[in-house]
């Protein structure tokens, strides 16, 4: 994280300046390709492409929470391996929504919502159904009389399946039609729970959310370029006020974490999907009180909840994690209450986009938004939020 500009360098763990040394000794003349080569290995050996050649796109019509149409969208297809969907998924989501099996009648959490709002595809967050349409089957599953618009769902056999309904844009199955539903049309689009989540038509536009997962710079560049995400803020959270600036918390004795603020719209983007792309995109969760290069409590991984509802999406994510051995190591995130959160010096914020030819975020940052295009597409967005 050093800018070579910051008066701290004093404080800061040797394994970065060793990072820094080491590229510093390269040369002016062969830094660029150092930094460049690295980069491309990493990014080689982390991340799985799931599509070769021409990207397929689809239209599809994008709705508020209320139900009411806002446009229409031509948008790629989603596209993931077998092994990128285990890793989002829950094992139940998974098998629902690629592996066309039906949940337990009776057992969806959706079974009995009568609230207003929209049904979105759990897996890539197309609008599916709509409240206005869904009545009470008896049949052990939410019945929908249509979809919220028909160019969304595709209808189809799949297997020993003649009629299943998969989510245009993913392919990811939903459920299946019936011709026994109520007049006039008669059909009963027979929706699994697991293939969905419900934004209420009362979901406020704006909330936060407060992350901690290493150095600042890249995290805050993460969730810029994520889709529904209104503000990032590079800052501190964790520790006092009067320790809240960068030489404090570099020494790493401030109980501060190095963390960003994310505003976003959860009409749009879920606090889970933001926990998503904290967890499989923005940093390694299973690294005690480091990341990478940096070295330090100060850039632990944590998430700092300020409602209840928070912190039990934290906990289930987390254990889920674990459960599913998504990663080789316990996943190690310090969950706390938000007490405060301090806005860091105005040089670090939207660093990564103010220093793109840096050897620090041509090796360590940048690789994360190559990261966020491949795991999470239906995410990311090329302009980046403000902040």
């Amino acid at each position: 994280m050093n800018n070579g500009r910051s008066p701290f360098d004093a404080g800061r763990s040797s394994s970065r300046r060793e990072f820094l040394v080491g590229a510093a000794a390269v040369g002016a003349g062969g830094l660029w390709w150092y930094s460049t080569r690295a980069r491309g290995l990493a990014l080689a050996s982390a991340f799985e492409s799931p599509v070769a050649g021409p990207v397929a796109t689809v239209t599809v019509a994008e709705f508020g929470p209320d139900g009411v149409q806002t446009g229409v969208l031509t948008v790629p297809k989603v596209m993931k391996t077998d092994v990128q969907w285990s890793r989002q998924l829950s094992r139940l989501e998974r098998d629902v929504l690629r592996g066309f099996q039906d949940e337990v009648a009776f057992s969806g959490a959706f079974l009995k919502n009568h609230e207003a709002g929209i049904y979105r595809c759990a897996a890539c967050d197309t609008a599916v159904f709509g409240s206005a349409h869904k009545y009470d089957s008896n049949t052990g599953w939410p019945a929908f009389t249509k979809p919220i618009a028909n160019e969304n769902v595709a209808v189809g056999p799949h297997g020993p399946l003649p009629n299943a309904i998969t989510c245009v844009r993913c392919d990811s199955f939903l459920g299946d039609l019936f011709d026994d539903g109520p007049k006039p049309d008669g059909w009963r689009y027979c929706i699994n729970s697991a293939s969905m989540r419900f934004v209420a038509a009362n979901t406020p536009r704006v909330a936060t959310a407060v992350f901690a997962g290493g150095c600042f710079w890249g995290v805050d560049a993460v969730y810029k370029h994520t889709r529904g995400v209104i503000e990032v803020v590079s800052g501190y959270a964790g520790g006092s006020a009067d320790t809240a600036d960068y030489a404090s918390v570099s020494r790493g004795s401030s109980r501060h974490a190095e963390a960003v603020q994310v505003t976003y719209d959860p009409a749009f983007v879920s606090y889970e999907t933001l926990l998503k792309i904290l967890f499989l995109v923005a940093h390694d969760p299973t690294q005690l009180n480091r990341q990478g290069p940096d070295v330090g409590p100060q850039y632990r991984s944590a998430v700092f909840y300020s409602t209840d509802e928070q912190r039990t999406s934290v906990s289930a994510a987390i254990a889920s994690l674990d459960a599913r051995k998504v990663y080789r190591g316990r996943v190690v995130t310090e969950v706390a209450r938000l007490e405060r959160f301090y806005r860091a010096e105005d040089y670090h914020q939207n660093y990564l986009a103010t220093h793109l030819n840096s050897p620090y975020i041509i090796y360590n940052d940048l690789p994360k938004l190559e990261h966020l295009k491949v795991e999470f597409p239906e995410w990311y967005r090329a302009q980046g939020a403000s902040g």
